[in-house]
């Protein structure tokens, strides 16, 4: 059978634009396209900068374009370097604040510029709004980082002491090879699974570097993205609306730059909130089931009823940043929609009023008898306990969710591996009043293994009447393990959601999620290169005052 290899080429040119060859300081010159009002004069830019091909309808630059202009702004929008129409090394994270300070340069140099900035996007083109935070350039005065991270590769980490994404692995080997982005089958069981992308790298003649330096190679000591003093929560002085999506799995990077920052006095006051129940590709909860005419993928349609939403919060920003037509105490510090519920403001995140609910794990003898499975309590069992499951790495847990980036748009019923011996479950009663969720969760363990290390994945679900099991949040740990148990505690990230009546939380507990997640092999050696595997006792503690529990943050609701 041959082997299929698709690739995408640059889209057309927008007839709206002006596509200019920016030179970089090395002589390096990259594809930039300029969208002008009509008799523009001079007027601020928002700057947006990318390596999915600035003209392609999968990053909606052309559609988006008649919103800002309407809204007073020019639109410079840049095929980051090595990318589609531009010049240069293809390398992620590399280039970013040296290439962003010089695009800064190069807009407020143009005749229609004021000399004001402003930057927006998703995803790696909020990384390059870090970046160019970075770079420390002056025109830069505030930025819309969405659904995004300064940190989104876990850079500092490696296998040895961290969880890491095999989805992200797959993204630097299909979108960072060359100029183009690939699409070609993998099999994620081929051992070793250092190998699985050669088959693909042969078709296309070259390997990605970046999979082999930041995935396949790395070492103790991770990655310095960022050079000494530039890390944004070391330079940051302008404004930033930190654009979050609680169905994001970005969300928790995205949620620990926001905490970090409004944590720090000097940074506090430049930080703002906007989230919403929303994936990653912009998928809302309030739409699923996703139907064919609310998918802006595919739907002009719905495209067009995306812009709008998408775009509004970030400009309404600018409008206060750089324009200065609203006073900035009159933006709200926190914005945020509830899933199943309604937009809410406030001077803080977690919200005043905001609760620690504390629900403990018990009845572990039933934790993997069936989807029931266990007790969340809010008393403690009196009683010491555990649970215990075996992780082989023959067998491993399979991932519900195929696409990680949309979640939303095939909202998964995680039942399918409730039962598994594996997999260990633990459910709340019914609810009788809503429930609302407003902060974090974090899951506070009690573990061992007969290895010297494990891997721990942790769910929150949203139990349905049906019986369907739907995933609101997740986190993962690497565990070096204690004889007598260690604990751990794994954040799951942030969310606003509205568990109704008649519904029931669950935590799912186990030690895979293949093929999103790096296996564990069982043993010390590093699972890029093992071909030799062990099985692995794993041990779950309960009760006796020392045992397991999911801390929540949770809202009284109104009378």
């Amino acid at each position: 059978m041959p082997y299929q290899m698709d690739y995408l080429e640059p889209a057309p040119l927008d007839e709206r634009a002006e596509q200019v060859m920016v030179p970089m300081r090395d002589g390096v010159h990259l594809a930039t396209d300029v969208y002008l009002p009509p008799a523009p004069g001079r007027l601020p830019a928002v700057l947006v900068r990318l390596p999915y091909d600035k003209c392609a309808r999968y990053t909606f630059m052309p559609q988006i374009a008649p919103y800002v202009m309407d809204r007073g702004y020019a639109l410079v929008v840049q095929d980051v370097r090595g990318k589609f129409r531009s010049e240069g090394d293809t390398m992620p994270f590399a280039y970013e604040i040296e290439d962003g300070y010089d695009t800064l340069e190069w807009i407020v140099a143009q005749p229609w510029s004021d000399g004001v900035v402003g930057m927006w996007g998703d995803s790696y083109y909020g990384y390059t709004q870090w970046a160019a935070v970075a770079s420390g350039h002056p025109a830069l005065r505030a930025i819309v980082p969405r659904v995004t991270s300064t940190d989104f590769m876990d850079s500092l980490h490696w296998w040895g002491d961290a969880v890491l994404q095999l989805y992200g692995a797959d993204y630097l080997a299909h979108f960072w090879v060359d100029r183009s982005i690939y699409d070609f089958p993998v099999d994620f069981d081929c051992r070793p699974l250092a190998r699985i992308f050669d088959e693909g790298f042969e078709a296309i003649g070259r390997r990605s570097r970046a999979f082999d330096e930041l995935m396949l190679n790395r070492r103790p000591g991770g990655l310095a993205l960022w050079p000494a003093g530039r890390h944004p929560y070391e330079c940051q002085k302008v404004p930033a609306l930190h654009s979050v999506g609680w169905f994001d799995n970005v969300m928790p990077y995205s949620m620990r730059d926001y905490v970090a920052l409004t944590a720090m006095p000097e940074r506090s006051a430049l930080q703002y909130l906007h989230a919403e129940p929303i994936d990653h590709e912009n998928y809302r909860l309030e739409d699923v089931p996703i139907k064919p005419e609310d998918d802006h993928d595919d739907n002009d349609a719905a495209m067009e009823r995306l812009i709008p939403r998408l775009m509004k919060p970030g400009v309404d920003f600018f409008d206060v940043f750089l324009r200065g037509r609203e006073r900035p105490e009159a933006f709200p510090r926190a914005r945020w929609r509830t899933g199943h519920g309604d937009w809410a403001e406030a001077s803080t995140w977690p919200p005043e009023g905001a609760r620690e609910l504390r629900l403990y794990l018990g009845a572990p003898e039933r934790t993997a008898r069936d989807a029931e499975g266990g007790t969340l309590a809010a008393t403690p069992e009196s009683r010491a306990d555990r649970a215990g499951w075996i992780h082989d790495p023959a067998q491993l847990v399979p991932s519900v969710t195929q696409d990680p980036f949309s979640i939303l748009r095939d909202w998964r019923d995680e039942s399918v591996i409730e039962g598994r011996r594996d997999v260990l479950t633990f459910t709340t009663d019914e609810a009788i009043a809503p429930l609302h969720l407003a902060g974090p969760a974090t899951a506070h363990l009690v573990l061992e293994s007969t290895g010297d290390t494990m891997h721990v994945h942790v769910k929150l679900l949203d139990v349905q009447p049906d019986g369907a099991a739907r995933m609101l949040l997740r986190g993962q740990a690497f565990v070096a393990c204690a004889a007598y148990g260690t604990s751990v505690s794994v954040g799951l990230g942030h969310t606003a959601y509205l568990l109704q009546p008649g519904h029931r939380l669950r935590l799912h507990v186990a030690s895979s999620d293949h093929p999103l997640y790096l296996w564990h092999p069982g043993t010390a050696e590093d699972p890029w290169w093992a071909t030799m595997t062990a099985q692995n006792g794993q041990t779950l503690h309960t009760g006796g005052g020392h045992g397991s529990c999911l801390d929540l943050m949770v809202l009284k609701e109104k009378e």
